[in-house]
């Protein structure tokens, strides 16, 4: 979007996220009729980079919606590292957070000066993740150094939380569930006891169930939807979600073999040594833990593909709901954990198969049109 005129009265507005900055942006037009706003998102804090796509995109529905112009910051994930080293075990609200708002400020007011404006403000101010004194203390420190004044307006108090709430509902916004900063997210994680799922992406660039990626598409999809003005609605739905971290199976004592297992396949224990015992409708069945094989060969046939090597299938598979379905056309239910590997052919020697993978409850984000 174009940036802001700078004649007249202006506020430069940092805005963080689409959660935020739609109610404070709101709020602020409200309260400051004779104000022009130009938006900041400028975000550096958020990784992986995906996220801060994802983000960025909602930001900029939430801002056209409103008739605010928006500028983008640059995303330099590297020096905000910098800037944080040694406080990657803070709290959050701790020290940590107070150079990340440092930084963000620094460089917002550097914006604001450029654009000739005198104001900025942040709508972290209104998030609960946020201290509203630390954020004050933070913005005053930076009126003194640059001359710029900082607009603290609490929003929170007298039921603003809840009205937050209210239209982020209404307009449907991306409701993230931490606030970007990858040592927040990993403390976050632990205390909840969850897999951090947020920092996967497969080499192979394989789109998972409930995937930063696949919210991307699917809210990009949305924004192709309100262009033509079609009617939608966001919904949220619990599943039984799977990360696979490694597959490896060895010929013998220590023949790498080329393998590649299936979305859902589990192993208890990890790992399983057998035989293939034998071979029924091309499918060939392992002695142990109830693994199936079958060959490349077989698999094309299966996805009607013609992948050339294991390599080829590696890192370029299909979907996960393709995948899905070639179990399903071999007998496998919707609640079938059990090992499906690919192959490029049979052997009669021994196996090991080593398998890291994990199921667990999930909640995703499905677009239903109306």
């Amino acid at each position: 979007m174009a940036c802001a005129n700078s004649q007249g009265k202006n506020i430069l507005v940092h805005i963080c996220c689409s959660v935020d900055s739609h109610f404070f942006l709101e709020k602020l037009q409200h309260d400051y009729p004779e104000e022009k706003l130009t938006g900041f998102f400028y975000d550096p804090n958020i990784h992986p980079y995906s996220e801060y796509q994802l983000r960025y995109l909602d930001v900029q529905r939430s801002c056209k919606k409103l008739g605010i112009d928006l500028l983008e910051g640059e995303y330099d994930f590297e020096a905000w590292m910098q800037a944080v080293k040694g406080l990657e075990k803070e709290p959050e609200k701790g020290a940590r957070c107070e150079v990340c708002f440092d930084k963000r400020f620094s460089v917002s007011a550097k914006k604001a000066l450029e654009l000739g404006e005198k104001k900025i403000t942040t709508t972290l101010l209104v998030s609960p993740l946020k201290s509203q004194e630390q954020l004050k203390r933070v913005g005053d420190d930076f009126f003194k150094k640059n001359g710029v004044e900082f607009i603290a307006v609490d929003y929170r108090s007298k039921g603003g939380t809840q009205d937050q709430s209210r239209v982020t509902k209404e307009e449907q916004l991306y409701r993230q569930d931490y606030c970007g900063c990858l040592f927040g997210l990993t403390m976050q994680r632990e205390q909840q006891d969850k897999l951090m799922d947020e920092m996967f992406s497969p080499v192979s660039g394989q789109i998972l169930p409930a995937s930063i990626e696949e919210r991307l598409q699917m809210y990009t999809h949305r924004m192709e939807l309100e262009d033509q003005n079609i009617a939608y609605k966001i919904v949220r739905q619990k599943f039984l979600n799977y990360r696979q971290f490694s597959c490896k199976v060895t010929e013998g004592k220590s023949k790498n073999v080329p393998a590649y297992a299936l979305s859902y396949s589990t192993l208890p224990r990890k790992k399983a040594q057998g035989c293939i015992e034998f071979e029924a409708k091309n499918i060939h069945y392992f002695n142990r833990e109830e693994i199936k094989f079958i060959t490349l060969k077989e698999f094309n046939l299966a996805c009607a593909n013609d992948y050339k090597n294991m390599n080829e299938l590696i890192f370029n598979p299909p979907s996960v709901e393709e995948e899905l379905k070639i179990r399903a056309s071999y007998g496998c239910t919707n609640y079938d954990l059990t090992p499906f590997i690919v192959i490029e052919k049979i052997m009669d020697e021994k196996l090991t198969i080593e398998l890291d993978a994990k199921t667990y409850e999930d909640v995703c984000e499905k677009l239903i049109i109306l």
